[in-house]
């Protein structure tokens, strides 16, 4: 819409047009119009708000009078509440995406009272775990971002805690790494994979995924890799790791920056994580056993730095180009 704009102000200033005009041509355009389902959208996302906060402030208003409802009483008051959710989200179809992540929410909070009142010994990582487990028929059966998003979050979120379990071991600056930790890495790497391709675009037909979800999988994956392989180049010295996790990220490049899956986001958040991790690389080469004077090493970092900037940048935007050809073709074609 931002270029269309910028069309019709130099289509007024070359044929001089006036006031009256050129609001007439913005409305022939229309551009002077509330954008089409903008107040449904409206409507809805204050629903999904409305839902999140609710159940928010009904897991505060059970923390806050924990002591008076007693052991029966909490667990009837959440486990009321979930049958209560999914009967409404059953009945009421417009709401149902809102009322869904009420519900998903709420049965987090369950999981975690259960988890605190009976002591069970699980890892925290083995409730986040069932917590994805048990609300995934949920997310399949609402087809929505707005329930698949905050499942992925969750699922993250346990697959972190499990490779902050498994493996303390690695932290900066340790040089004693385990060998069980290299197969522990890989397995890491290869679980952050699961939830791309599942909310992929292969499955998205069977799932309802949308784009969102798995933008967020996308950034949180590339996210717990990256993390990963810093502490495994600057705590074990893991430089075929290291190199690993950078051909792992360039692959996920390529591929994303094909004609047919141009992906701008997750093109901007792996050209991010791979600045940082060449320059993480170089400047480990670098300044390791001092073989270069740490000002010229800074010095050389800041002009590697700016040139891999520069060089993301001009891709980002050649992509983005490509992109916007490709739909220009389509909607002609069409």
């Amino acid at each position: 819409m931002d270029d269309i704009r910028l069309v019709l102000y130099r289509w007024v200033g070359r044929h001089g047009l006036d006031a009256n005009q050129h609001a007439q041509l913005l409305r022939e355009a229309g551009l002077g119009q509330e954008p089409a389902g903008l107040q449904q959208r409206l409507i809805q996302g204050l629903a999904v708000l409305a839902a999140a906060l609710a159940a928010f402030g009904l897991l505060m208003w059970l923390a806050a009078n924990w002591d008076d409802l007693g052991r029966f009483g909490r667990f009837a008051l959440l486990q009321g509440l979930v049958l209560l959710l999914a009967l409404a989200a059953w009945l009421l179809p417009r709401l149902r995406a809102a009322l869904g992540l009420a519900l998903f929410l709420v049965l987090g909070g369950l999981f975690a009272y259960f988890g605190q009142t009976y002591q069970t010994g699980a890892d925290p990582w083995q409730l986040f775990a069932l917590w994805a487990a048990l609300g995934l028929p949920l997310g399949l059966a609402l087809r929505s971002d707005v329930l698949l998003a905050p499942w992925v979050l969750v699922l993250m979120a346990a697959i972190a805690l499990w490779w902050q379990a498994e493996a303390p071991s690695i932290r900066l600056f340790n040089s004693h790494l385990p060998a069980q930790i290299r197969g522990l890495q890989l397995l890491h790497w290869a679980l952050l994979a699961v939830p791309l391709a599942f909310l992929g675009r292969p499955l998205r037909r069977w799932t309802g995924a949308g784009i969102w979800s798995w933008r967020l999988a996308l950034l949180l994956a590339v996210g717990q890799l990256s993390v990963s392989a810093l502490l495994l180049l600057f705590g074990g010295d893991e430089t075929v790791l290291f190199s690993l996790a950078l051909l792992l990220l360039a692959g996920a490049t390529f591929g994303l920056a094909r004609p047919a899956h141009i992906e701008i986001f997750g093109l901007s958040v792996l050209a991010l994580a791979l600045n940082v991790l060449l320059l993480a690389g170089l400047g480990r080469w670098l300044l390791e056993d001092h073989r270069v004077e740490p000002i010229a090493s800074f010095a050389l970092l800041t002009l590697v730095g700016a040139g891999l900037l520069s060089l993301s940048v001009k891709g980002l935007l050649a992509a983005a180009r490509r992109q916007r050809e490709s739909e220009q073709k389509l909607g002609a074609a069409a």
